[in-house]
């Protein structure tokens, strides 16, 4: 599918997920089922890149703390998208501090290297992947890398909003982005995989 039509289908996920919350926001159980379920596939995806096994008892705790604060959110679904991916970032972090794990630390350039573009080989290396292996292998980034691939490919996240949930410039997040996608590339090259099989860790389902 085209950029045109990705772009399409995106905007169509994030009408259906605005208006599931402004309806949960008035009330609305069925609603907020509805926005759990096209936030958290991602969510959870995302999750477990930062903490793995532990991700489903983290993203439980994220969606008590979204499901509290639910009436003080402003925004559309994809702010939605957002406002859901920096809390359940929060909550990972305070697992990996009680933990006792500390991030691994990384230093990047302030260049303005752009995310490649929709039919690259980055892109087609993220969609040849199972999703328990892009994550095994996405896991292994170092973490600006990693954070900045899941927010962007499993989340969906544009550069601004992954900047906002991370804290950091935009530019720097594609930055991370561009990085991760191509060591992930090269890994797949070197493992000899195809770009033949069907997007999986990108879509939200």
């Amino acid at each position: 599918m085209g950029h045109g039509g990705e772009s399409r289908r995106t905007q169509a996920f994030d009408g259906e997920l605005g208006d599931a919350v402004a309806r949960a926001q008035q009330g609305d159980e069925a609603a907020f089922a509805v926005a759990y379920r096209l936030v958290q596939p991602g969510l959870l995806a995302y999750v477990r890149g930062l903490v793995g096994a532990d991700a489903e008892d983290v993203t439980s705790d994220a969606w008590l703390e979204i499901a509290r604060d639910l009436g003080r959110f402003k925004g559309d679904g994809a702010g939605f998208r957002g406002w859901t991916a920096t809390i359940a970032r929060h909550r990972a972090l305070d697992h990996l501090r009680r933990q006792r794990v500390r991030p691994r630390a990384s230093a990047l350039e302030q260049d303005v290297l752009e995310l490649p573009a929709p039919h690259s080989t980055h892109d087609q290396a993220m969609e040849a992947m199972s999703t328990e292996r892009a994550l095994a292998l996405v896991g292994r980034l170092p973490r600006d890398q990693a954070e900045a691939v899941l927010l962007r490919v499993v989340v969906g996240l544009d550069g601004p909003a992954a900047a906002r949930v991370l804290g950091k410039r935009p530019g720097a997040v594609r930055t991370a982005a561009h990085r991760g996608l191509r060591r992930l590339a090269r890994q797949l090259a070197a493992d000899g995989v195809t770009d033949e099989v069907p997007r999986t860790l990108g879509e939200s389902t």
